[in-house]
């Protein structure tokens, strides 16, 4: 250390007499010849070579806070010195260092941040002298370095400190300059990466904007060419090499383009569809299901249909994807159009029917149905439909086109509170509008009746009502589902509407009377037995069965129906009139039965 080498240092006596020693003749002795001594080391000496090693240390390192610590450290090498803080300019704030003495911290801090820069004493307990030493670059303040020492420095030590304090600071200028130089570097690397990344982004974004354009322009291409449907899948097809196809919400194919069509396509599962149809609309966008990518088409939330492309091997990507997308938004407003033509359709056609049911001028019905296509100057049949588990609104008529239109139906449609009435120019089959609409609706429990065949527009009414008689009928017979003619009702064509309501009562009560008075007195069901004996064609055991009863509970209802009613079952006459009696009662007069 310089503090043990300046003990060290050679100091030289002089003669505190200024006396020459003599010997006993008065003589000065003869100086004894001697070798030439060294000089003395002074303090420098010492003090340089440590300074200069310290300094080419403190220039070689490029961590600025490591500037710092080596300065603390090394600080006794120019004098008698020690270093208690140091303090970094870290964005306008003075850092301290983690060498930094615990004890007088505060007191320390305080008094530096109090001189802003310039040099100034320091007060540490324990210590006679301190300063605080700022360390100046030639662009900027990085710091301070505070020294203390056990007695007040001389001139020539405090200028080594001096020194040793601009060696500091040159270096933290040198070290912040390295620092400066690496982030500027970094700097630089980063934006070139963030350059490269951005040039590739728009090159992404232009190649997605021109597929996006022609996607644009292929679709409005498909729409103005008028090509609906078909047209829509092929463009599908073509940009993504997928088979594409369109199904109605119920899942029957509309439209197919590509390979691997299913022949015979599959029947859909009403349950299944509408639990897909509700997966896929909780989703936003397309969803896979299975082996299809899968978008609904709802353009204004009612479900119109379903686009779908087949991607067995999972080949869709982002551009398959908006390729659906804009075939959904092209394929929406085609089915948005082709349902407003529809609805525009239908409702001109129950309009007609509708006066046509009440009863109008025949070259007025024969204008209007020119207007629509059709032609009243055939043969016609009114057809009634009903279904138990839909209503009878705007989708259930629609529903019904569709099916009539499938089985080769030319009709004309309108709608009532409980059912749907075509006025249809040929007699139907006598099974197929039914499983039509078994298949659409996806339930067999529906009714249909069908009129006798009118030649006339004026009998049109009456055939309505026809049609409705077959229809009440079918609904309470055994088999309560199906299709039924009135020309096929047998005497069930006198209950009609155009017979006198006020005769039939009188006969019912004529042939039922008592048993409708015993039934309602003793809470008995002995029509209702009855009818169902009738109904069953005489045989015991359905009957028993379809009342929920044993045979001989069955035997003994019958034996007091004889007896209540005065009539043999076993009388062909009494028989016929008690049976068309029971239904009198049932279809006409809604009785028990």
């Amino acid at each position: 250390m310089v503090s043990s080498r300046a003990h060290d240092l050679y100091r030289r006596r002089s003669d505190q007499t200024g006396s020459i020693p003599r010997d006993s003749a008065g003589r000065r002795p003869r100086a004894a010849r001697k070798e030439p001594r060294p000089p003395a080391p002074t303090p420098a000496d010492h003090v340089l070579p440590e300074l200069v090693a310290l300094s080419c240390a403190l220039f070689d390192t490029p961590d600025e806070g490591e500037v710092l610590r080596l300065a603390m450290d090394h600080v006794a090498a120019a004098g008698p010195y020690s270093a208690e803080a140091g303090y970094l300019k870290v964005d306008d704030d003075l850092v301290p260092s983690p060498r930094n003495g615990e004890i007088h911290a505060p007191a320390v801090d305080c008094r530096v941040r109090e001189l802003a820069g310039q040099d100034g004493p320091v007060t540490v307990p324990g210590w006679p002298w301190g300063r605080a030493l700022g360390l100046r670059g030639l662009e900027r303040f990085h710091g301070y370095l505070v020294v203390t020492s056990r007695s007040r420095p001389t001139e020539s030590e405090y200028s080594l400190l001096v020194t040793l304090v601009r060696h500091t600071a040159a270096a933290l200028s040198v070290a912040f300059a390295h620092r400066r130089q690496r982030e500027d570097a970094l700097e630089l690397h980063r934006l070139r990466e963030e350059r490269t990344a951005l040039q590739r982004q728009l090159i992404s974004v232009a190649a997605e904007l021109g597929y996006q354009r022609a996607v644009h322009a292929l679709m409005d291409d498909v729409a103005a060419s008028g090509g609906g449907e078909e047209a829509i899948t092929r463009a599908l097809h073509g940009l993504t090499g997928l088979p594409a196809l369109v199904e109605d919400r119920f899942g029957r194919l509309r439209s197919w383009t590509g390979p691997s069509r299913p022949d015979p396509y599959p029947e859909p599962d009403p349950v299944r569809q509408d639990e897909m149809l509700h997966a896929v609309a909780r989703e936003a966008g397309p969803v896979r299901v299975k082996d299809r990518l899968i978008t609904l088409v709802r353009p204004h939330g009612e479900i119109l249909g379903v686009l779908a492309l087949v991607d067995a091997r999972n080949e869709a990507d982002e551009h398959t994807v908006l390729a659906l997308e804009h075939a959904a938004t092209s394929l929406a407003l085609e089915l948005a159009h082709l349902r407003n033509l529809a609805e525009v359709e239908l409702r001109l056609h129950r309009e007609l029917v509708d006066d046509l049911l009440a009863g109008i001028d025949e070259a007025s019905a024969y204008a209007r149905s020119e207007a629509v296509g059709h032609d009243l100057h055939r043969s016609h049949y009114v057809v009634v439909v009903q279904w138990s588990n839909r209503t009878a609104d705007d989708s259930f008529a629609q529903t019904v086109d569709r099916a009539a239109c499938a089985v080769g139906m030319r009709s004309l449609l309108t709608r009532r509170s409980d059912h749907v009435v075509l006025v249809a120019d040929d007699r139907p089959h006598a099974r197929a509008l039914y499983e039509a609409l078994a298949r659409e609706t996806g339930t067999r429990s529906g009714t249909i009746g069908v009129s006798a065949r009118c030649d006339s527009l004026d009998d049109i009414p009456h055939r309505y009502q026809e049609a409705q008689r077959a229809l009440e009928v079918r609904r309470h017979s055994r088999e309560r589902y199906g299709t039924t003619f009135f020309d096929e009702l047998g005497i069930y064509r006198i209950l009609g509407p155009g017979s006198d309501y006020r005769e039939l009562e009188t006969f019912v009560h004529e042939w039922l009377g008592q048993l409708i008075d015993y039934d309602s007195r003793h809470h008995a069901a002995m029509v209702e037995t009855l009818s169902r004996y009738f109904d069953c064609g005489g045989n015991y055991d359905e009957t028993a069965e379809s009342l929920a009863i044993h045979r001989s509970t069955l035997r003994y209802r019958l034996q007091r129906i004889r007896d209540i009613s005065g009539h043999d079952l076993a009388n062909v006459e009494d028989r016929l009139n008690l049976q068309v009696a029971t239904r009198v009662c049932k279809i006409v007069l809604g009785g028990p039965g």
